[in-house]
């Protein structure tokens, strides 16, 4: 299972010379055409997912196989996106918009069929959502850099929902470990939003002084 990265707007910049501005970058890119590919496939993941009832082995393990492919995107455009400078002012929004829309509606989907309870559904996407818009509002202040526990947080998140679309009926230590996977990733989850928010009032208080 790839990583999720947390947005392209938490890539803190490499040494060296600056590369060109996002304006100077075609949003017509390898990158973003990646991104938007994840968009297109979140829709088509639900669709398979909810075919015949959700229940049939086999279109659940074609949903599983949608979710690898449009998880292992995200982590293949950021690197393209950072290797050959390609972000653009279109990608640090539709990049984590993406993210947040295949995480959710697994998520979601997994709770309709009584697969995973709401309250963890609700829990990660309260977190998701508020950091994402948190990131926005201080980014004209810096920019907050995903921390290793964020990048953990988004593997362990990915690799729950994988499992967990899975047709498991059969497999009942399987089942049992993407419980676990997922108690880990909604720990994560937590922990790091609440470091997020206080990195966050750092940066803003700390631009507040400069200013």
């Amino acid at each position: 299972m790839t990583t999720p990265a947390d947005g392209r707007i938490d890539v803190a910049p490499e040494s060296g010379p600056a590369p060109a501005a996002s304006a100077a970058v075609s949003n017509w890119n390898v990158a973003n055409l990646l991104t938007m590919l994840r968009i297109v496939l979140v829709p088509l993941f639900v669709l398979v997912f909810v075919y015949d009832g959700g229940h049939d082995s086999g279109w659940r393990l074609a949903a599983a196989g949608v979710f690898f492919v449009a998880s292992a995107t995200d982590r293949l455009d950021g690197e393209l996106a950072r290797r050959r400078h390609l972000i653009t002012d279109f990608g640090k929004i539709a990049d984590p918009i993406a993210d947040k829309a295949l995480i959710g509606a697994a998520l979601i989907c997994l709770s309709l069929h009584h697969e995973l309870w709401w309250w963890v559904t609700a829990a990660i996407l309260v977190r998701e959502i508020g950091i994402t818009l948190m990131r926005f509002w201080v980014i004209r202040y810096g920019v907050i850099a995903a921390s290793p526990g964020g990048k953990l947080k988004t593997v362990l998140q990915s690799l729950a929902i994988f499992l967990y679309v899975l047709p498991l009926e059969r497999l009942a230590w399987l089942d049992w470990t993407a419980t676990v996977v997922m108690a880990a990733a909604l720990a994560l989850t937590v922990g790091t939003g609440v470091d997020y928010v206080a990195r966050a009032v750092r940066l803003r208080a700390g631009a507040g002084k400069r200013s």
